[in-house]
């Protein structure tokens, strides 16, 4: 039995019933003693449909004017695809996969060997994670809370990589940091002039 086989099968006893689970391992060593590489995300990119972008991360060293460029590109590219064309094309020397989630695209880059449909499954729990916490996400929550949906993502993918499949613990990670925020907001007292100079 392959480490590869011996993972899946200690995840299916786990509870993890979808192949994808195994993204968080970029490295496996199978029986003959070969590397085999998983999962690696290049970048993310939400747009709207007039081409607004929403969020972007990025996973790999690029100068901004780089990172405008491809940005301006796909955005121009995946806009002008047909609703019923396929999800998934070739740019440059990478894949692309993408999906549309109300007026919100979710785009992302992955190298050619890696698997598209485990890209999609990334997203879909992506959008459930945002879901989740939202509450029916729109839109105009990422506008305004985008530093949550940034959060949210960290906590999910690492390095381009799942390093968290769980939304339970996902989410529960988020709930911790935000009554941390909220105990650090309910600690700061307001000060006199007096005590700000000294005085007191």
């Amino acid at each position: 039995m392959t480490a590869i086989t011996s993972l899946l099968v200690a995840n299916h006893k786990r509870g993890f019933g979808s192949l994808w689970y195994m993204v968080e391992v970029r490295w496996l060593i199978s029986s003959h003693g070969n590397t085999v590489q998983l999962f690696m995300m290049q970048f993310m990119l939400l747009f709207s449909r007039q081409g607004k972008l929403r969020l972007q991360k990025w996973y790999l060293p690029l100068s901004d004017k780089e990172k405008k460029k491809i940005t301006r590109e796909l955005v121009q590219t995946i806009l002008a695809r047909k609703p019923k064309m396929c999800s998934f094309l070739e740019w440059r020397d990478l894949k692309i996969v993408y999906k549309r989630y109300a007026s919100l695209y979710f785009c992302c880059a992955i190298e050619n060997q890696d698997n598209e449909l485990i890209t999609l499954e990334i997203i879909h729990r992506y959008v459930e994670l945002l879901d989740k916490y939202f509450g029916s996400v729109c839109e105009l929550d990422i506008i305004f809370n985008f530093e949550k949906a940034y959060f949210i993502l960290d906590e999910f993918l690492l390095g381009g990589e799942a390093q968290e499949t769980s939304k339970k613990n996902v989410l529960k990670a988020i709930e911790q940091a935000d009554l941390l925020q909220e105990d650090a907001k309910d600690a700061e007292t307001p000060r006199s002039v007096l005590e700000e100079i000294g005085l007191t």
